[in-house]
């Protein structure tokens, strides 16, 4: 498959799943399949509790912002990153972390926000970084495997304090450079988890294990570890885009961020074309505080595209 297959995929994917995921969010399980119990029938882009058909939530609207600071700045520039994150933040956008809401919103610089909430607060390992990773995995993948998992923990770091955050973020990454090389990722995952900071990967590899089962979770899937791990257990239990999507929605909870990164990993690995065309077409990424600027599916496809070609040589060299 080509790449740009699955780079458009990763983009797309994840976006559709975080517009179908919303409507459900703290929803019981199941709730998607009782609405929708025949695949394939349509008007599954309902829309609802808020949001319209087709709306990408936060999840979208954050790794939006990121591929166009990766795009505009010509690299890896952290505080022009965390900026067009706060710009964002104080246009009151529909739905946003606490957690994230309160690093953008404490008053604190770039490099220090995080990690002073992650001290008061000593709980930082929500899915907000991870959920935004689509667009940052298709840009960083081209430049190997330390490279993508660095810029990971970077950009993580931005808004999650907690370590276990950026691991997550990073896996995530190498998950999406291996697909792009035509290597599956599940087989990969061993690898993988050796990559992971030891305080980290006992956590991981309990929810990457291929007998997990999302009913296992210790923690709401709001969490950084049970959200990848789900979207990994939907991806490894499925064969096809549309049925990873529908098992991820109906694990209920956290709809639309597992469903997003669900998107991501299944885009990617499955490729644009598995994308059912009905659930693209109504795509639509407002981007609060940004001069009312909607994206469309033809401007997702377009960013996927340039975000494809990979990193220039200039990277911004901030400590994560």
């Amino acid at each position: 498959m080509k790449r740009i297959q699955r780079a458009t995929g990763a983009v797309v994917g994840s976006a559709v799943g975080d517009a179908l995921g919303a409507p459900f969010e703290f929803g019981p399980p199941g709730a998607f399949s009782a609405r929708f119990p025949a695949p394939g029938a349509g008007d599954e882009m309902c829309g609802g509790g808020g949001w319209d058909p087709g709306e990408a939530t936060d999840d979208t609207q954050m790794a939006v912002l990121v591929a166009e600071s990766l795009l505009e700045r010509g690299g890896l520039d952290l505080p022009d990153i965390f900026a067009r994150f706060q710009r964002w933040a104080a246009s009151e956008p529909k739905d946003i972390g606490l957690q994230t809401e309160d690093v953008l919103t404490n008053g604190m610089p770039w490099d220090l926000a995080a990690a002073i909430h992650f001290q008061v607060n000593q709980r930082a390992a929500g899915n907000g970084s991870l959920m935004r990773a689509s667009t940052s995995a298709v840009h960083f993948a081209p430049a190997g495997q330390e490279a993508t998992m660095d810029a990971a923990h970077r950009i993580a770091a931005l808004t999650h304090g907690d370590r276990g955050a950026w691991e997550g973020t990073a896996i995530f990454h190498e998950l999406i450079r291996l697909t792009f090389e035509d290597t599956d990722p599940l087989t990969a995952l061993p690898d993988i988890l050796a990559l992971v900071h030891p305080d980290h990967r006992a956590r991981y590899a309990t929810v990457l294990a291929p007998d997990w089962h999302p009913g296992q979770a210790t923690e709401f899937n709001g969490a950084v570890w049970p959200c990848l791990g789900s979207a990994v257990w939907a991806l490894r239990n499925t064969n096809d885009f549309e049925d990873a999507i529908r098992a991820a929605i109906d694990l209920g909870g956290d709809t639309d961020t597992v469903a997003a990164v669900t998107g991501g990993l299944a885009g990617a690995y499955y490729g644009l074309d598995a994308i059912p065309a009905r659930w693209m077409q109504p795509l639509h990424v407002p981007l609060p505080g940004f001069d009312g600027r909607v994206l469309h599916l033809a401007d997702l496809l377009h960013l996927a595209e340039r975000l494809m070609e990979g990193p220039s040589m200039r990277q911004a060299s901030q400590p994560a």
